[in-house]
């Protein structure tokens, strides 16, 4: 992977992909590990169909995309080609990530190819791509983000965290790390943590300048709809209200197939809570790190988010790569490594007997996304030990005995 020809070949290799017939193209669109009622192809093309001939896309309650992506798809045409490079821009964008956190600036390094290769060689990243989900922006986007904000670029960073949670709420729980990166470094502090340096003051203004942009975005996508607002029904609604509950790898849909209505509101809000409450121990736990508790964040969205698909834990899986200071402290890699493969293995096989062969019933593929939940679970868990054991460093047998715990 030192070699120069090794990211050229690996993007050419990515476009080559894209301008291949694919066989399986249909069955990927159709995937429900790899679309969502969020990100779906077939839905957006639907959409962008009504949208170009003048008919309200968001009527029917099919739709679940931004009016940005309509926008956009009605200048762009939406190919397999626009998909492999924003996959290019995501793997770039990692890549700067990367080199800003070892203070490179502009300069290579030998891990670049690596770092390209964790985020375009991902399974759980390419086959979303190659089905042509949404996803594959908003991660770039998020990725895009991160990178902006680790270099400094205050303006730019906040104004595309603002198009992210426009695509995605959920990505909403980024807010407060990266407000945090824009004040502090990027570079790796986990081994010697510190109390937050940074000035709060800057943190309001930061937050307001995002809330402007954000609502700037929100009137943007309002007249591209037609100047209704029925978008935000359809398409922040379903993150918080689940109005779809077609099975996907997560945890809502089978717990909200089984719930009677008269108790759905209330574990509605518990859901959505329970993503929102592990932002303030994360970003003080790690307040030191900024980028690394941006990391963790991405994990948890990875486990718990309302209509997961593969590209969820994809992104922080391959984000793994960029913090190799951690490998060694790492307690159960192996078996994470395990349980993602177990769960690969067990979706497509489970989904086939319940939908297809009709051998199997519901609670045989929600089986199989516990197995998904448990892996994502294990690799947020063994990140945040890792990224705490590594201020402690090697310590002896000898040394060890020395320690006394006490309590005050």
């Amino acid at each position: 992977m030192e070699s120069p020809l090794f990211l050229p070949v690996l993007a050419a290799c990515r476009l080559l992909l894209a301008a291949l017939p694919l066989p399986a193209l249909n069955s990927l669109q159709r995937d429900h590990q790899l679309t969502s009622p969020l990100t779906s192809y077939f839905r957006l093309k639907e959409g962008l169909w009504l949208y170009q001939h003048d008919i309200d896309p968001y009527a029917g309650g099919i739709l679940r995309h931004s009016p940005l992506f309509l926008s956009f798809f009605s200048v762009v045409p939406p190919l397999p080609v626009v998909w492999a490079l924003c996959d290019l821009v995501g793997a770039w964008a990692l890549i700067r990530i990367w080199r800003t956190r070892q203070q490179l600036g502009k300069g290579k390094s030998k891990r670049d190819g690596l770092v390209a290769a964790a985020y375009l060689l991902n399974p759980y990243l390419l086959l979303p791509s190659l089905a042509l989900s949404t996803s594959t922006f908003e991660n770039s986007i998020v990725l895009f983000t991160l990178m902006l904000a680790a270099e400094g670029k205050r303006s730019p960073a906040l104004l595309t965290l603002a198009l992210s949670t426009h695509l995605s709420l959920s990505t909403i729980l980024f807010l407060v790390p990266v407000l945090m990166l824009l004040i502090t470094s990027p570079v790796s502090q986990l081994a010697s943590p510190r109390l937050f340096v940074g000035s709060y003051q800057s943190a309001v203004k930061y937050a307001s300048e995002f809330l402007a942009y954000w609502l700037i975005l929100v009137g943007a996508a309002s007249i591209m709809a037609g100047g209704v607002w029925d978008w935000i029904r359809e398409s922040w609604g379903a993150s918080l209200t689940l109005p779809d509950l077609t099975p996907n790898p997560g945890l809502w849909w089978y717990f909200f197939t089984e719930m009677f209505d008269h108790f759905r509101p209330f574990f509605l809000m518990v859901f959505s809570v329970h993503l929102i409450i592990y932002i303030i121990p994360i970003c003080i736990k790690f307040q030191h790190d900024a980028l690394y508790a941006s990391f963790l964040l991405l994990g948890i969205l990875g486990t718990f988010k309302a209509y997961l698909t593969l590209a969820d834990p994809g992104l922080f899986l391959s984000m793994f790569a960029i913090f190799p200071e951690v490998y060694p402290y790492l307690r159960h890699p192996i078996v994470t490594t395990l349980l993602h493969t177990h769960a690969s293995l067990l979706l497509p096989l489970f989904h086939a007997l319940w939908v297809t062969e009709g051998r199997g019933n519901a609670n045989f593929y929600y089986a199989a996304s516990l197995v998904m939940g448990v892996a994502g679970g294990a690799g947020v868990i063994d990140a945040c030990f890792a990224g705490m054991r590594i201020a402690i460093g090697d310590v002896t047998e000898t040394e060890r005995e020395k320690w006394e715990v006490t309590q005050e």
